[in-house]
């Protein structure tokens, strides 16, 4: 039986060798040809072939060849171009903005405020304020009143030859001496004791201008057209000079 298998195996390889070749082909086995011209026959349409140049920086097998353009789309296409050339951004810079800055003066006194108030009157509503701002008083390490200038020079004689800085007084203390001018009272008595230690004997503590209220003038917002206004303001502040609001 194995040599009965064996044998047909043999005859069935040989036989499909022979069909595959062709031999058999006078008695009508062969297999189907596959030759170009029968690939040609099955072809369908093959006028509408057409070979298109790709680009190849760019991925054409999956984007579609737009079709040509047809009568109702060309109307289209040219009636969107005016809007898409109005969307175009304009190329006129735009103006700067009018800088404003804020400014400040001070610090004045009553009657220097009612100048000023004054002198701001024409300028426009919420351009200007005077913020109160109290005046601190000032207390003094005074020496004198002496009867003429002759006491006086002796007197600042004297203390330069103890080193002791001095300067006039000024003002309703004349003549007299200021060795130290201090913020509060308690600043100039400790002063007054140090001068003790250095033979100062004569000094004594008095208060050269007590505590009154004070105004700032602000300017919250100075631009071109208020700076030309401000001309008459100045002349209204007393030397003191517009700067910058902390």
């Amino acid at each position: 039986m194995l040599r009965l298998a064996v044998i047909v195996l043999l005859l069935a390889n040989a036989g499909y060798f022979a069909w595959s070749q062709g031999h058999l082909r006078p008695w009508g086995w062969a297999p189907q040809e596959q030759a170009e011209p029968q690939r040609m026959d099955q072809q369908i349409r093959p006028e509408t072939l057409q070979i298109l140049k790709v680009n190849p920086g760019k991925t054409s097998s999956s984007a579609p060849v737009p079709p040509p353009a047809t009568a109702s789309t060309a109307p289209a296409t040219a009636s969107t171009a005016p809007a898409a050339t109005s969307a175009a951004p304009s190329d006129t810079p735009t103006p700067p903005a009018d800088p404003a800055e804020c400014l400040q003066a001070g610090v004045f006194d009553e009657r220097q405020a009612e100048a000023l108030r004054t002198a701001a009157a024409g300028l426009p509503q919420g351009s200007w304020a005077l913020e109160p701002t109290p005046i601190a008083g000032r207390w003094m390490v005074y020496m004198g009143r002496f009867e003429d200038l002759e006491t006086l020079d002796r007197k600042r004689a004297e203390l330069r030859a103890r080193k002791v800085d001095h300067d006039r007084a000024g003002g309703t203390l004349e003549f007299g001496l200021s060795l130290g001018r201090f913020a509060t009272k308690e600043a100039a008595e400790r002063e007054l004791t140090n001068l003790g230690t250095k033979g100062v004997r004569t000094a004594r503590v008095v208060q050269e201008r007590p505590d009154a209220p004070g105004f700032t003038l602000r300017l919250p917002a100075v631009n071109d057209a208020l700076r030309p206004q401000l001309d008459a303001l100045r002349s209204a502040m007393a030397g003191k000079t517009l700067r910058s609001c902390i």
